[in-house]
């Protein structure tokens, strides 16, 4: 089969050549260390030999179009021929662990190429070798995304690196975001791994660089967003769990958990969307959706979790139970008994969705309280104490971050108040009901965020007067009132708890 990264990596390279094997290469004008320097060479690039003076090869660089002189010591020289494929496999093996040498693995792979027989090429070795190929540019993005931490000679180092791969036909894509830039590498070499015939393991490892939440474009609209996702879940599913090991397959797990919880979210809004704005090709329902998310999740063995797949366990968590509701299904008498209290949803301004609470004596022209948002409502999280003095409901204003509206009776009427999952920047995180306690003056929640930096997970016993927190752990189980009061529906749906 004819393969593109191979062939644009092949003619990067040169009939008799040499591999600069070390950072940075001085190009100099005679065959000493005295010498002018005519120019500096960085790790991966390729010249071509000339002949030799003393310890130096004579050489000329086609990039700056200039002759010089390089040390022998400092390049791989290499004639191209089906001889030397093996050692550069190996070689290409040895490199593949060695941080900071991603150009030179490229290189390597681009004399493989040229040296290997085609049946080599496409069979197992070249899967392996495309295999690398992707995993040196990803390792080099990652780099290149924390390079404001880096020394300046060490960022000159990487920006030459960024360059030298590029000559390789290795394209990377940035997306700025909030702490900074996100460079990606655009996984041509992956798309092909998974066009051959390839391993179980070189699959699952394609899929996860393919399929990468950080980067996915941030600009997308929601409906080129969900159709990205849709495009991902594809993805994961040529990847048979079977045969991997435990935590790479966590890691799938955790992956089409997310993918699903997205689709979920993107379907509950598309509910609502005119009919000319819906999505074709999306026919699963959104609790189908999450259900599937769940399950995914629940398939997680976190006792298999590397300390480095942790804080991923916790964001997958996070955002399959802000999703979870999607599959709950929704008390109808709850919801349309206007003799008693109750929570009722109208439109307001395009987009929006009105929430006004009503009893037997006001509606939804008088209510008891009422407010409006563009976030999603999910009428099927409304609760009521006993008391009737209090109702709760979780809205989402956007994908990942879920609060919850308190609706509280006081001696002048009814008030309604806001409680986020923590006091940061809207990232990650949920803020759910978790019961009641009996007595109208306090109730059950769960939180959990990840935002600037910190991650937090909390049980609390709220006081409804003022909403300020009277008691919380990170344990349930040794708080009483969650141990006497909790609300059965939470405690079997809940993620927050595992």
């Amino acid at each position: 089969m004819a393969i593109t990264t191979l062939a644009s990596l092949a003619t990067a390279t040169a009939l008799s050549s040499a591999i600069i094997t070390q950072n940075p290469v001085a190009l100099r004008s005679a065959p000493r260390d005295s010498a002018n320097q005519q120019a500096t060479l960085w790790q991966g690039e390729v010249v071509e030999v000339r002949g030799t003076r003393m310890d130096y090869l004579q050489v000329y660089d086609y990039k700056r179009e200039r002759a010089g002189y390089i040390r022998a010591d400092q390049v791989r020289m290499t004639k191209f021929e089906s001889a030397e494929a093996p050692e550069l496999l190996s070689v290409i093996r040895y490199v593949h662990d060695v941080s900071g040498a991603e150009t030179l693995g490229i290189a390597l792979a681009a004399a493989y190429i040229k040296a290997a027989p085609a049946d080599e090429v496409n069979g197992s070795h070249g899967t392996e070798v495309l295999e690398s190929i992707g995993y040196f540019a990803d390792k080099l993005a990652r780099r290149a995304s924390s390079a404001a931490t880096l020394s300046k000679s060490a960022a000159t180092t990487l920006s030459a690196q960024l360059d030298v791969a590029a000559q390789y036909g290795i394209k990377f894509k940035s997306y700025e975001l909030a702490n900074g830039v996100q460079i990606c590498y655009d996984g041509e070499a992956y798309r092909q791994v998974l066009a051959m015939k390839a391993t179980s393991l070189q699959i699952a490892n394609a899929a996860l660089s393919l399929t990468k939440p950080e980067c996915m474009d941030p600009s997308l609209q929601p409906i080129a967003r969900t159709q990205t996702d849709m495009w991902r879940l594809d993805v994961l599913a040529h990847v048979n769990t079977t045969d991997l090991p435990v935590f790479l397959k966590n890691r799938v797990e955790m992956r089409r958990a997310m993918i699903l919880s997205n689709l979920a979210y993107a379907r509950s809004r598309l509910q609502t969307a005119p009919e000319a704005l819906k999505l074709s090709g999306i026919n699963t329902a959104a609790a189908a959706l999450a259900q599937q998310s769940i399950r995914a999740f629940a398939s997680v063995n976190k006792n298999e979790l590397p300390d480095d797949d942790l804080p991923l366990y916790n964001d997958t968590a996070i955002l399959v139970n802000t999703n979870r509701l999607a599959a709950q299904p929704l008390s109808v008498a709850d919801k349309h008994d206007h003799n008693t209290l109750a929570l009722l949803t109208s439109g307001g301004q395009p987009g929006e969705t009105c929430v006004s609470l009503t009893d037997g004596q006001h509606d939804l022209k008088t209510p008891l309280a009422a407010k409006c948002t563009y976030g999603l409502v999910w009428e099927n999280s409304v609760s009521i104490n006993r008391e009737r003095n209090a109702l709760v409901v979780a809205v989402q204003p956007m994908q990942g971050w879920r609060e919850m509206w308190v609706f509280r009776k006081e001696n002048h009427g009814w008030v309604l108040s806001v409680l986020p999952p923590a006091a940061t920047s809207p990232l990650l995180g949920y803020i759910e009901f978790a019961g009641w306690v009996p007595g109208g003056k306090q109730m059950l929640v769960a939180r959990e965020s990840r935002g600037e930096g910190k991650y937090k997970h909390n049980f609390e016993v709220v006081n409804l007067d003022a909403l300020n927190i009277e008691r919380q752990a990170s344990d349930p189980t040794i708080l009483g009132p969650f141990q006497r009061w909790q609300d059965p529906v939470w405690k079997n749906t809940t993620l927050s708890v595992r």
